[in-house]
């Protein structure tokens, strides 16, 4: 028999009329470590803003729930608006290994923003980071495409070829929705670890600036050397791991975080990458303490945050939901792996928002932002079937 799933929304306390049954999976997120396919819903966790998320999940292991001690789901990227966690019922490790074929895709794709005003949000960014009164030193903007399919898009197919790419962490989590809708899920492959922990190792590989890859592999070098040697993006990469460095302090001893990031590459994409490692002072810190200290980083956000914060509310026309959130798990022994939701699309039936964003700082270019949003849809447009669409870039 089939379980239901439910969480909690804004305007109510349950998933509405999602109905997950024993060939589907609720949660998938496939590491290279680990493989986690949760069905079913035993338990929510009361729905809560980041700041409350270390209290709600004690008080939910402390009850000493039966099953499995296990929470999974997705976080939202405003630390204000509420989460989406559960327990499952049962837990698979195993996953088939080889997907079905990419169907061609039949339907429609268009931009929202179009590229000109994702630009122009671009524009007036650039006009508060140069001005020398602000605070703000990185905002990232995003942008998005809403694909509509002439059939229902399965959530758990597409993450699987997504998870073709060996330099990403699929993933799939249900969301809440009003019972009278399809069920929505959030579906991705994140190349960027948030947090992990484990006993007394924590863990976090922040990415930040990127750079698309060529087929051409004298280009593709180039492409990489070129990132690395780019004064502007590691500006962009500094301020990320500072951050999280900064963060982690009052919770970790012993921070390791390389001077120079290294290159971090996925099918699509090369990025500079910083492996962040440390021991927890206090062995009861739990995952869910560094997940509220973290979230939302400078990968994601901007710094100083609430400045990047208040800066992307009012250039990006719709609030991102759990785009740039966070998904993984967590247990009652504190342990956890989380990771940045990006590279990802909310999918309900047959229609897709896709979304992708840029870190913004002084002398980044409109026009190249707009560049590399585009190629950051490929992984997940190429996964729908669509390929190199023009819509990619521009309007369709």
């Amino acid at each position: 028999m089939s379980e239901a799933l439910y969480a909690t929304s804004a305007n109510d306390d349950a998933f509405g009329g999602i109905e997950l049954d024993e060939a589907a999976p609720g949660f998938l997120l496939r590491t290279g470590t680990r493989t986690l396919d949760a069905r079913g819903c035993r338990a929510m966790l009361p729905a809560g803003g980041t700041a409350t998320l270390p209290a709600r999940v004690s008080a939910f292991f402390n009850a000493a729930p039966t099953g499995l001690p296990l929470l999974v789901g997705a976080l939202p990227f405003d630390p204000t608006a509420l989460d989406a966690l559960y327990q499952p019922v049962s837990l698979l490790t195993a996953l088939p290994s080889h997907p079905h074929p990419t169907p061609a895709f039949v339907g429609d794709i268009r931009s929202e923003p179009s590229p000109e005003t994702y630009a122009n949000a671009v524009e007036r960014a650039l006009e508060t980071l140069d001005n020398p009164y602000t605070p703000l030193r990185k905002v990232v903007l995003a942008r998005s495409l809403h694909v509509s399919a002439t059939g229902a898009i399965d959530p758990h197919a597409l993450a699987l070829r997504l998870g073709q790419d060996a330099g990403v962490a699929p993933f799939v989590a249900a969301l809440p929705e009003d019972p009278s809708r399809p069920p929505a899920w959030l579906v991705g492959a994140s190349p960027e670890l948030l947090v992990s922990r484990q006993g007394l190792r924590v863990c976090s590989h922040p990415l930040a600036g990127s750079a698309r890859r060529s087929a051409d592999p004298t280009e593709d070098a180039a492409a990489a050397q070129a990132l690395l040697g780019s004064a502007k993006d590691h500006d962009e990469h500094r301020y990320v791991v500072e951050a999280i460095v900064e963060a982690l302090t009052p919770w970790c001893r012993d921070i390791r975080a390389p001077q120079r990031p290294e290159l971090h590459s996925t099918a699509s994409m090369w990025h500079l990458g910083t492996r962040i490692e440390a021991t927890l002072r206090d062995p009861s810190t739990p995952v869910a303490e560094l997940l509220a200290a973290l979230h939302p980083t400078p990968a994601v956000c901007g710094t100083p945050r609430d400045d990047a914060m208040y800066s992307i509310r009012r250039l990006e026309p719709n609030p991102r939901g759990f785009y740039a959130g966070a998904v993984g798990w967590m247990d009652a022994d504190g342990d956890g792996e989380w990771y940045v939701a990006i590279r990802c699309a909310r999918v309900q039936g047959a229609q897709a928002q896709v979304f992708a964003g840029a870190g913004i700082v002084s002398g980044s270019q409109p026009a190249l932002e707009v560049a590399e949003t585009a190629a950051k849809f490929g992984a997940l447009l190429t996964a729908l079937g669509v390929g190199s669409a023009p819509s990619m870039g521009t309007d369709s």
